[in-house]
């Protein structure tokens, strides 16, 4: 298949994961807007919120949960009620390839994580001390896109190895836990010593560490890098896995 062909059809799919997802308004809201209702009642009334860098850490913490929401929910919860469609088995039918079909997905995802940063940005710039100087943009966007990639393995993960109640049922299990547990509700420097080791090998607490890191200057930690690493190697083999498992049940 040539190049412009397989462009055409990761939009075509991109566009329609899209136009599906949109017409469930309260799928929208969950992913996108409750980061920014955190930072909102849970950051802007507190003191803090007007000393720059901790405003620009809570908001970058808030911003690798928005990425967490997407990856847990539209991936994974989303890949799990497509599977259970006769149109996504037709799909697989076809002879064009996964290619096309996943890269449609991730760039789905990566517009909801856009939609979900774009409000917890504005509120962060008008309503706290938060800044983020155009230098560390860059650097910024892509220490979110690293923090994202295990994320996305584990979302794709769940589903493509659970049915649609079981992968919503572990993706909300998960939410809170590796939220709370990485540091991107409290700072992790007001975890207890058990709990700051345990946060510390955590995907969620890397990817905070790196974000804050890339927004605000602030030192990285020597493990982050290996343990998001770690992850990205354990989440995709994994999502192989599950992918190769699902192929192999369903299409034999």
């Amino acid at each position: 298949m040539s190049t412009p062909t397989t462009a055409r059809l990761v939009g075509i799919h991109a566009r329609y994961q899209f136009t599906e997802t949109v017409r469930i308004p309260i799928a929208v809201i969950g992913t996108t807007i409750f980061p920014s209702l955190s930072l909102l009642f849970f950051v802007v009334p507190q003191p803090f919120a007007h000393d720059p860098a901790a405003a620009t850490a809570a908001a970058a913490q808030l911003a690798v949960f928005a990425v967490m929401s997407v990856c847990l929910f539209t991936y994974g919860v989303g890949v799990a009620e497509d599977r259970a469609l006769p149109w996504d088995a037709y799909l697989r039918t076809l002879p064009v390839g996964p290619v096309p079909r996943l890269v449609g997905r991730l760039l789905n995802g990566l517009a909801f994580v856009v939609l979900g940063l774009v409000p917890l940005v504005l509120i962060a710039g008008l309503l706290t001390a938060a800044t983020l100087p155009p230098a560390r943009l860059a650097a910024t966007a892509v220490a979110l896109l690293a923090a994202g990639v295990p994320l996305f393995a584990l979302g794709i993960s769940i589903g493509y190895a659970l049915s649609t109640k079981a992968a919503l049922a572990v993706a909300q299990s998960l939410l809170l836990p590796l939220a709370f547990g990485g540091g991107l509700f409290l700072p992790p420097d007001t975890f207890p010593a058990w709990l700051d080791a345990i946060s510390t090998w955590l995907p969620t607490r890397a990817g905070r560490d790196l974000v804050v890191s890339a927004t605000t200057g602030a030192s990285l930690p020597g493990s982050t890098l290996l343990v998001l690493a770690g992850w990205t190697l354990l989440g995709g083999s994994l999502a192989v896995w599950a992918y190769r498992r699902d192929e192999g049940r369903r299409f034999r």
